[in-house]
């Protein structure tokens, strides 16, 4: 449309005067007023009872019958229709049919007619067209094919823009700043292109004020046509709904709070769940600050606050922002101090929640401090509105949670109040929920950290390092282990397991299995004896406990199912034995850096029955680092596949290095910081003693052999420069030759090995084990072995396929340099 109609337009808008006039439902005129008239020059005697067709042109009557049905589906109609004068000539009007309900509450309709100027497009009375949106309670307009506002009523004034006249003309772009002017002007093209009505498109938008107010609308949109069904332009309405949008949104709000806050067991992870919720749904900032007792999972005390003038300190939990406010943020973790007297003083004291529409601007922040060493004031965070929520659950309050509104927003109202107190009342329960889980964790660490290595014993077969990292707060703390036992002969035992279940009760579980452990290996068993041994303990238990086998239960019982890899290492040849129960094999990782898996049988996890356990016996080269695990090293969530798992092992383990740092990176690599399981990873990388460190000879059965067999040892000993060792070490040979000469039959060998302590081993081909005596005062014999008890730090019998092999061993660490 052209500025020459634009300027009719305005001249004609304040002179037509409506005609209406009122319809039954089969269209028959039934009311006829002195506009309708005026405008056809009818008499009301002639039209009232004649039918709306016999009214209108040829080829409109047609269409009546569509009006009609248009109508009652739509609720009414908007065009331009050829009306007959009672002197037959035509008239061109622009009509509005409305039900007449919505003003007289009869089942008829309400026909509005203006006449129209030979001009084209909307040449048309401002009267007529208010009259057709008089009383509507939204906002309504219609604008041409440009785009350009042709009439408005004066409800759309709500929606921004000012006044009707001021609209006239311009662009909805230019008058309508509340809204997305592109995206509502695309609906309007798309209703002129295609003439499909958009009913019911909900915009979002923002009112530019200060502070900034977010609206959300409901428009629809129909295309107006001409008499040959040219698009002339849109008719619209606008229906605020910033009410139900917002209503929406804190539904919607409460919904992600159900979903994300609580999804563990982690107190401050909780706490940043809440403020993460908060921002920027409800507010700008948010900060949440426990009680530090809270932190800790225990109860929380409460105090006389209200009486009181010291600060009360709480420890920052979680916060989070929209802009950076360095000034304002005390990170996570620190102490944050609240004067007293202070809203959130009084909101710990009270229990109640407390807002503030308007701050004022020079007040200073509420902490005793801040990081930068001043307190800032409000205006010069940026922050204008505030509210404090307690943090309750069980009737107590453990922190507080402070939501702040800067000033490009509106300030809090008493419905975003209620919305932050059902927020924090949902996240006081999960918070609630991972205290009393933090003190059931931290008891249960504490146990398992006590029966674990605190560290791991010196020896010289192996240099030996260890992690261990409990599984995250939703699977709890398991039972794994690991332990290094020296033994006889300056060999060494290294032991994993993993205890089923979590808590308190595997980490008992776990100590008892450790102990029991450390007690069979003192009895210098081979590995697979050993575990045929624990695994009888296990079951003989879980009988005891009244569970059946293959069950895990509670105290005694909890066991039941463990796994235990047993590996014994001796560093004089460098063969290596081990046995597994229900738990995974061994890596190795050989001098030159490849990387194998020892191909160990599988025996049954301890306690629950089946096949005897079997052993397998390996040479190790010196430098060879052994990398006993459990399954959660490998394990990745509930569903993995171990060959996958051993190809990420294997990468891991081909980066090699410092032991201790080794260890950790191998457990960094292949596990998060919170792992679905307990892991324990034990690397040993082996040593070899050298030939100077040990002494062996092959002495026939014979009693003069005794002699030689002192003097040999007394030699070697003043080689290694022990002669004060002398004369015990002459005693335990003496003896310990004698007695498998007298004993035992075939050829008899006696070595000495130098270690961190001196070792006398003999080994005779007999298949039982001496016992110590205690002899009466007049007996004759059996005062050897009880000598060697006495003037030895330890003495043993440990069986080998060649017999057995009697030993003794004097400590090495009080000798002098």
């Amino acid at each position: 449309m052209g500025d020459e109609v634009y300027g009719v337009a305005r001249q004609r808008f304040d002179v037509a005067d409506a005609a209406p006039l009122l319809l039954d439902p089969q269209g028959v005129v039934t009311g006829w007023t002195s506009g309708a008239r005026r405008l056809l020059a009818y008499p009301a005697s002639e039209a009232v009872g004649r039918k709306l067709t016999d009214l209108l042109a040829a080829e409109d009557a047609e269409r009546v019958p569509d009006l009609v049905e248009r109508c009652r589906g739509d609720g009414g109609w908007t065009g331009l229709l050829t009306a007959r004068r009672r002197d037959g000539q035509p008239v061109k009007v622009a009509a509005r049919i409305t039900s007449a309900e919505e003003a007289h509450g009869g089942s008829r309709w309400l026909m509005l007619l203006s006449e129209l100027a030979d001009a084209p497009g909307w040449d048309m009375s401002r009267t007529v067209l208010e009259q057709m949106a008089a009383g509507a309670p939204v906002g309504i307009a219609i604008v041409d094919t440009d785009l350009r506002f042709v009439w408005s009523n004066a409800a759309l004034e709500q929606f921004g823009g000012g006044p009707a006249a001021r609209r006239l003309g311009l662009r909805f772009a230019d008058v309508q700043p509340g809204m997305d002017a592109q995206a509502v002007e695309a609906q309007m093209r798309h209703v002129l292109e295609t003439g499909e009505a958009v009913v019911g498109y909900e915009h979002v938008g923002h009112v530019r004020s200060a502070p900034l107010r977010e609206t959300a609308h409901m428009l629809s949109f129909t295309r107006l046509e001409d008499d040959r069904g040219h698009p002339i332009g849109v008719y619209y309405t606008v229906v605020d709904m910033t009410d139900r949008h917002r209503a929406r949104q804190r539904l919607a709000l409460l919904d992600r709070a159900g979903e994300s806050i609580g999804r563990s067991l982690d107190l401050t992870r909780t706490a940043q769940e809440l403020a993460d919720v908060a921002v920027p749904g409800l507010a700008d900032f948010a900060t949440v600050d426990l009680l530090e007792s809270v932190l800790r999972g225990a109860e929380p005390v409460p105090g006389p606050l209200a009486d009181s003038e010291e600060p009360v300190e709480l420890r920052r939990a979680g916060y989070r922002s929209v802009q950076d406010l360095a000034e304002a943020v005390i990170e996570i973790g620190e102490v944050v101090a609240f004067r007293a007297g202070t809203p959130p003083f009084r909101c710990l004291a009270t229990g109640r929640s407390w807002r503030d529409e308007r701050l004022d601007p020079l007040t200073r922040d509420w902490t005793t401090d801040s990081p930068s060493g001043r307190r800032a004031t409000f205006r010069e965070l940026g922050l204008h509105s505030v509210m404090t929520v307690p943090i309750r659950a069980r009737g107590t309050t453990l922190g507080i949670t402070t939501f702040y509104r800067r000033h490009h927003r509106e300030s809090f109202d008493e419905e975003d109040l209620r919305l932050a107190e059902d927020l924090v009342a949902r996240a006081a329960v999960c918070v609630d929920n991972a205290r009393r889980y933090t003190r059931e964790r931290d008891a249960a660490l504490v146990l398992q950290r006590s029966l674990l290595p605190h560290r791991l014993p010196e020896q010289d077969a192996a240099e030996v390092a260890a992690c261990y990292r409990p599984a995250d707060e939703l699977t709890g703390l398991g039972g794994d282990w690991y332990d290094l036992i020296p033994l006889s002969a300056a060999r060494v035992a290294l032991v994993v397991g993993e205890v089923p279940g979590h808590g308190i009760d595997a980490a008992a579980a776990m100590g008892q299995l450790r102990t029991a452990v450390r007690t069979l290996a003192a009895l210098d068993l081979p590995p697979e004896e050993v575990l045929a041994h624990l695994d009888d303990l296990v079951a003989r238990s879980a009988r005891e406990e009244g569970a059946e086998p293959g069950t895990v239960g509670s105290a005694g019982t909890q066991f039941v199912g463990s796994g235990c890899l047993y590996v014994v290492y001796d560093p004089v040849d460098g063969g290596c034995a081990m046995a597994a129960a229900g738990h995974p094999a061994p890596a190795v990782v050989l001098p030159d850096g490849s990387v194998m898996f020892v191909d160990l049988p599988q025996g049954p996890p301890l306690g629950v029955g089946g096949p005897p356990f079997e052993a397998v016996e390996l040479p190790l080269a010196e430098g060879s680092t052994l990398a006993l695990h459990t399954d959660g090293l490998l394990a990745r969530g509930e569903n993995w596949a171990v060959d996958a798992g051993r190809e990420r092992l294997r990468r891991a383990l081909e980066r090699a290095g410092p032991l201790e740092s080794y260890c950790r990176s191998v457990v960094d690599a292949l596990v998060p910081d919170r792992p679905y399981d307990d892991v324990a990873l034990l690397m040993a990388r082996t040593k070899r003693l050298g030939t100077g460190q040990v002494a062996a000879w092959e002495l026939p059965s014979d009693p003069a052999v005794v002699a030689d067999a002192r003097r040999t040892a007394t030699r070697q000993l003043a080689h290694w420069g022990l002669e004060e060792l002398a004369f015990t070490t002459e005693l335990v040979v003496s003896e310990l030759v004698t007695n498998a000469i007298r004993y035992a039959t075939g050829s008899i060998r006696l070595r000495l090995i130098r270690e961190r302590a001196l070792v006398c081993e003999v080994l005779d081909g007999g298949a039982t084990a001496p016992h110590l005596r205690h002899p009466r005062t007049t007996d004759e014999g059996g005062r050897g072995l009880l000598l060697v008890s006495q003037l030895t730090q330890r003495w043993g019998t440990r069986f080998v396929p060649d017999g057995k092999i009697i030993w003794a061993e004097q400590a090495l660490a009080d000798l002098p340099e």
